[in-house]
């Protein structure tokens, strides 16, 4: 491929990004992604709230806009917990603590959500001092980093509440490490010994294996799948193995959760996001 075809293709790419991006947030503001919160609770579906910030939000900023969510999820007594980012509070410890103190009193649980591999390790650390003051903690592991093993044992350490993703990122280290084989072997290290485990995944036959290992070794589990992203044949899967549902609601800055070299893997995406491009023009 020339360097202008592949700046061309890039180029149409971020338009679509630009376009269909907006169905993956449920709104600007936090009421929209209450809204929807309460609509799927109608129907069973638990949740956890993430505001997506813009580069340009200064880490106060950030911070304060999780305090107010925290807050309003108390208000509204939803089964939610705040999903932040770590690197958008400047990877700050007093922020976090600030956090996870009002987390305490309000009886919510703080999750971190994984972001780049070269972050991680600060990102454990803020967990660490998080978990000492609250108890409801929860991290990310993504299937593509091999370092998700050991992290795996320090969240067992911790007593985390871990969320399962195949990962955007690639590990720097095994770039050609297979998310899916990835994600099972942090499955196996987590079954039978995490406090819970959220199977996020929008793939119905690793969800079906993942859910199964876990109950199998006694460990409570529940499938977790983002807001914008196809979802019935999951809600079969969860029906089926009778295991419960959450909803990863974001709000705030638009951003597709799929990259164009994916497109190359599965072709299906192309069609996602044509059809969400279409659907919020």
């Amino acid at each position: 491929m020339t360097t202008a075809l592949a700046s061309k293709l890039h180029s149409c790419w971020q338009a679509f990004n630009k376009r269909a991006s907006r169905a993956y947030v449920a709104g600007d503001e936090l009421a929209s992604a209450v809204r929807v919160c309460h609509q799927f609770a109608r129907e069973g579906v638990s949740n956890t709230i993430a505001y997506w910030n813009s580069d340009h939000d200064a880490p106060r900023f950030v911070a304060d806009t999780y305090l107010s969510a925290l807050s309003v999820l108390a208000d509204e007594r939803l089964n939610s917990y705040l999903s932040i980012k770590a690197p958008a509070l400047g990877l700050s410890n007093e922020l976090v603590i600030e956090l996870a103190e009002q987390g305490r009193r309000l009886n919510l649980g703080l999750h971190f959500d994984a972001l780049g591999p070269e972050v991680a390790d600060r990102t454990f650390e803020l967990i660490a001092a998080a978990r000492q003051q609250t108890p409801k903690v929860g991290c990310t592991l993504p299937g593509r980093w091999q370092r998700s093993l050991t992290d795996a044992e320090q969240a067992i350490q911790l007593g985390l509440r871990v969320r399962v993703v195949k990962g955007q990122w690639a590990d720097p280290q095994q770039p050609e490490l297979d998310p899916r084989a990835g994600f099972m072997a942090v499955i196996e290290r987590l079954a039978g010994r995490a406090q819970h485990v959220a199977v996020a995944t929008h793939d119905p036959f690793l969800a079906c294996e993942a859910v199964q290992l876990l109950r199998a070794s006694g460990t409570p589990c529940e499938i977790e799948l983002l807001y914008g992203l196809p979802r019935k044949a999951l809600l079969k899967v969860a029906r089926a193995l009778n295991v419960p549902v959450r909803l990863y609601v974001p709000y705030g800055e638009a951003w597709l959760p799929y990259r164009l070299s994916q497109v190359r893997r599965n072709p299906r995406v192309l069609w996602w996001v044509m059809r969400d491009a279409l659907q919020t023009s």
